[in-house]
């Protein structure tokens, strides 16, 4: 167990680590290129070309059943069962009483949804191989994206910039102008054909390598350094986001039954579940006129905190 760890530090920690101080410190070294500015062209790549050849990939070489399928569907039950937690909390207790209301939705979206690709898919793909890599696929595509663009972007504008007069474009039109949406359709499709596509699938999967560290590098361009002072809200919602997630995902296993041994599966959706909040938050809250001071601090801290406690999530779930 004790070299099983040390090898998940130095393969799946260290490289985190690194790519995201890199992403840091590259603000101080080169001051000359804003931040913002090479976030979003760096992300644009990564969403247009590199994540959708990544999700090919794994959609069209999967084995899909009902096994691979329960890592989304526990991580749904779990992101809106956490979510009605954070609303009775948040709206509901004297914890966000005194908040606006676009700080209390920019708590609530970044503590339903973590970073179950960009993070969970290095980490399942250590523990489980590249079936691990299809589990975080699966759980982004099939869980987080379809609800984070409809569900969050209720919360978003109903019970966040409600006060705020801005354009807000359909949810429908979001969804179908999502790159890594359509490679997802694409890659099942083909899967479910029979045809052979192990030679563009192996050219897609090198393609999409560059996704995983790109994206990394621009978590660490908006993580605000300097600015790293949470507050009771802040922690209390980390808190949730990183501990009571994976237990409640844990919880609706064991109510469906699966109170024996866990499977592989089973394992990776509690362990998904325990993922720092999602660099997509950053995206949300600048579109939806959300707190981005709240939604970088969240950021910060899950991710920085998440460092630490990810040897221990390993260590009580993976094996």
């Amino acid at each position: 167990m004790i070299d099983g760890l040390a090898e998940l530090l130095y393969r799946v920690w260290l490289p985190l680590v690194i790519l995201i101080g890199a992403g840091g410190l590259w603000q101080r070294v080169h001051p000359e290129i804003p931040a913002p500015v090479l976030r979003n062209y760096l992300s644009t790549l990564a969403v247009y070309l590199f994540l959708p050849a990544l999700i090919f990939a794994a959609a069209a070489t999967a084995r899909i059943d009902a096994a691979l399928l329960t890592v989304p569907f526990y991580l749904l039950l779990g992101t809106l069962a956490t979510g009605l937690l954070l609303y009775l909390v948040l709206y509901r207790s004297p914890l966000g009483k005194n908040l606006p209301n676009r700080s209390r939705a920019s708590l609530m979206l970044c503590g339903m949804f973590g970073n179950v690709l960009l993070i969970g898919y290095p980490v399942l793909g250590f523990l489980y191989g590249h079936a691990g890599e299809r589990y975080a696929v699966f759980a982004d595509v099939l869980a987080f994206t379809p609800i984070v663009w409809t569900l969050g972007v209720w919360i978003a504008t109903r019970l966040g910039a409600s006060d705020v007069s801005a354009p807000v474009h359909p949810v429908s039109r979001i969804l179908l102008r999502l790159p890594p949406l359509w490679a997802f359709v694409l890659g099942v499709a083909l899967n479910l054909s029979g045809l052979d596509l192990t030679p563009l699938a192996d050219a897609a999967r090198m393609v999409g390598q560059a996704a995983i560290p790109v994206l990394l590098f621009v978590l660490g361009l908006a993580l605000p350094w300097g600015r790293l002072r949470p507050g009771r809200a802040v922690l209390s919602v980390v808190a949730v986001k990183l501990l009571l997630m994976p237990l409640i995902v844990w919880g609706l296993i064991a109510a469906g039954g699966q109170g024996g041994e866990l499977s592989a599966q089973h394992r990776a959706a509690i362990i998904e579940a325990g993922m720092p909040v999602m660099t997509t938050s950053v995206l949300l809250a600048d579109r939806f006129h959300l707190d981005t001071e709240t939604v970088a601090l969240l950021l910060g801290w899950s991710t920085l905190l998440f460092a630490l406690l990810l040897p221990g999530w390993v260590w009580l779930f993976a094996n």
